[in-house]
C-alpha cells in the first residue's frame, strides 16, 4: 500500500498526493503496468477524503502517468527512460523557485473556499458535454446580459434555494463583482452619494473611489448599518446575510427599516451584496431584502467565486424591471465579460443538481470544521480570555481577546510564528485609535482541522509567554 506523509498546512492535499505518486513513478519505485490501490482503499489508508484521491488520480491520468481499465482499476503507465531525467530536472528547478514562495503560513486572512472540495470529475464531464453539444454556439457572440440558458438556470436556483422570484432578463452576468459594481455606478450616475458599511470590505470602497464617486462610511450597530445616519444619501451598499468583517446578520426588522428609508424618496436605492449567503449552517437561508421589496428598490448581487472556486470569476446582478430599459440604453453596448463556455458549463452544473449538492457538501464540511475549532478553543488556555462572535453564517468569525498586548504586537508575533491574520481595526475607515478591543478576524476555510491545534498553540505562546 502506498504510504505518504501529507503536509496539511501547505499546498492542497490532492496536489501533494499527485506529486508524490508521480515522483515514485519517475524514480521507478512504482513499476510500469503495476496496479495502484483503489481510490477508496488509498483514501482510507491515508486518512484523507475520497475526492482528494480522485482528483490526484484524474491529474495523473490527464498527464499520462497512469491509466485505468474499466472494472479493474488503475495502473502505472510505461514511460520512456529519458523522460524520467527531463522530469527530474524540471521538478528540481521548480522546487528551487517554490522555495521562495510564501507557502509555509497558516492563512487566517483568506476567506476563499477550499479547492479540495471542487468536483473536478463532474466539472470536466460537463465541459466535455458543452464542447460536444454547443460547439457552434461557443463561437457566437452572446447577449450583452449573458447566455440566456445560464441566466435561466440562475433564476431557477434563486427561486428554489433563496425563494427569490426574478426573470432571466433581469439578470446580468459579469466577470467578478468588482466589474458589476462599476456597472451599477454607471447606471445610477456619478452624482449619487454611496453609503458603505464601516467597518467594511476594502475592495468595495476602492472600486467606488476608482470611479470618482462620493462615498460615506456609515457605522454599524448590532443589527447592521445605522439607518439614522443615512441623511442626504441616495444609494446604500450592504451585505445583510453576513457582513464582512463583523459577521452581523441583518434581522428582518432592520431590512424593513432599510426598505422604508429607500421608499421615502424616488431616487433612493439599495445595493444588496449577497456574497456568501449560501453558507448558513443552521436553519434555512434567510430571505434577501430583494425578496421582500415591493417597490423595486433593490439591486441584488451574488458570486460563484465564493461558492465554487476563487478562479471562477463569474458574478451576477439582478436589476429591478423599471431600470431595464435605461440599462439597455446606457450600457447595452458593453459585451458580456464572461466566456460563453464557462456560462454553458455552469448552467448545466446548476440545472443537473450538482451545484446544490456541492453547496450541501460544503456546508456539512464547514459546519463540522468550525465545530472542531470551537471545541479546541474551549479546551485551550484561551478559553478564559477569548470571546467568540459567530452567527452560524459564513467562513469567518471574530475572536476578542482580553489582553493588554498591543494589536500590532500580536499580529507581528503571529506572523513571525507562521500565522497570517487581520484585526478588525484594519477595516475601520475612520478612527483606529480604540484598537477595536483586541478583536481579530479568523477565516477558517483554508486551515485544516489537523492544524487548528497548532494555530491555537501559537496564540497561547504569544498571549501567555513570560516577559524577559
Amino acid at each position: 500500500m502506498l504510504t505518504y506523509n501529507l503536509d496539511q498546512k501547505n499546498k492542497s492535499l490532492y496536489l501533494q498526493l499527485y506529486e508524490k505518486i508521480k515522483k515514485d513513478i519517475l524514480d521507478n519505485k512504482l513499476e510500469a503496468k503495476g496496479k495502484l490501490p483503489s481510490k477508496r482503499k488509498l483514501a482510507n489508508h491515508l486518512g484523507i477524503a475520497l475526492i482528494t484521491v480522485e482528483n490526484a488520480y484524474e491529474q495523473l491520468i490527464a498527464e499520462g502517468y497512469i491509466y485505468t481499465i474499466e472494472k479493474k482499476g488503475y495502473y502505472v503507465s510505461s514511460l520512456v527512460e529519458k523522460t524520467f531525467e527531463l522530469h527530474k530536472q524540471s521538478n528540481n528547478d521548480m522546487n528551487k523557485i517554490l522555495d521562495h514562495e510564501d507557502s509555509s503560513y497558516y492563512d487566517l486572512k483568506s476567506a476563499e473556499v477550499d479547492i479540495n472540495l471542487f468536483p473536478f470529475s463532474i466539472w470536466s464531464k460537463l465541459m466535455r458535454q458543452v464542447i460536444s453539444e454547443k460547439n457552434k454556439k461557443l463561437l457566437v457572440k452572446t447577449d450583452s446580459f449573458g447566455v440566456f440558458e445560464f441566466r435561466l438556470a440562475i433564476a431557477k436556483h434563486l427561486y428554489s434555494y433563496h425563494g427569490l422570484v426574478v426573470e432571466p432578463n433581469q439578470i446580468i452576468i459579469g466577470a467578478g463583482s468588482e466589474y458589476l459594481y462599476s456597472m451599477i455606478i454607471k447606471l445610477l450616475g456619478f452624482d449619487n452619494i454611496f453609503a458603505l458599511e464601516n467597518p467594511g470590505y476594502k475592495k468595495i470602497s476602492k472600486v467606488y473611489e476608482s470611479n470618482n464617486v462620493k462615498t460615506r462610511y456609515i457605522e454599524l450597530d448590532s443589527d447592521g448599518i445605522d439607518i439614522t445616519k443615512l441623511e442626504n444619501i441616495n444609494v446604500v451598499h450592504v451585505s445583510p446575510a453576513h457582513q464582512f468583517p463583523t459577521g452581523i446578520v441583518m434581522p428582518i426588522k432592520r431590512k424593513l427599516e432599510l426598505l422604508n428609508w429607500a421608499n421615502e424618496k424616488e431616487n433612493r436605492i439599495i445595493i444588496e451584496d449577497d456574497y456568501d449567503s449560501e453558507f448558513r449552517f443552521k436553519g434555512v437561508i434567510l430571505p434577501s431584502i430583494m425578496s421582500i421589496d415591493k417597490n423595486e428598490k433593490v439591486i441584488y448581487l451574488n458570486t460563484f467565486s465564493k461558492t465554487i472556486a476563487p478562479s471562477i470569476r463569474i458574478s451576477y446582478m439582478i436589476i429591478p424591471k423599471k431600470y431595464l430599459s435605461e440599462y439597455k440604453n446606457k450600457l447595452g453596448f458593453f459585451s458580456c465579460t464572461v466566456p460563453s463556455f464557462e456560462q454553458y458549463t455552469l448552467a448545466r452544473f446548476i440545472d443537473e443538481g450538482y451545484f446544490e449538492r456541492h453547496l450541501n457538501k460544503m456546508k456539512t464540511y464547514y459546519r463540522k470544521k468550525i465545530g472542531v475549532f470551537f471545541s479546541l478553543l474551549k479546551e485551550s488556555r484561551l478559553n478564559n480570555i477569548a470571546e467568540i462572535t459567530y452567527k452560524d453564517s459564513g467562513l469567518h468569525f471574530l475572536l476578542k481577546l482580553d489582553t493588554n498586548i498591543n494589536n500590532e504586537i500580536i499580529l507581528k508575533k503571529a506572523y513571525d510564528r507562521g500565522v497570517k491574520l487581520n484585526s478588525l481595526e484594519e477595516y475601520d475607515y475612520y478612527d483606529k485609535s480604540n484598537k477595536k478591543d483586541h478583536i481579530f478576524i479568523i477565516n477558517f476555510s483554508l486551515i485544516s482541522e489537523l492544524n487548528f491545534q497548532n494555530v491555537i498553540k501559537i496564540f497561547e505562546d504569544i498571549l501567555f509567554e513570560t516577559k524577559n
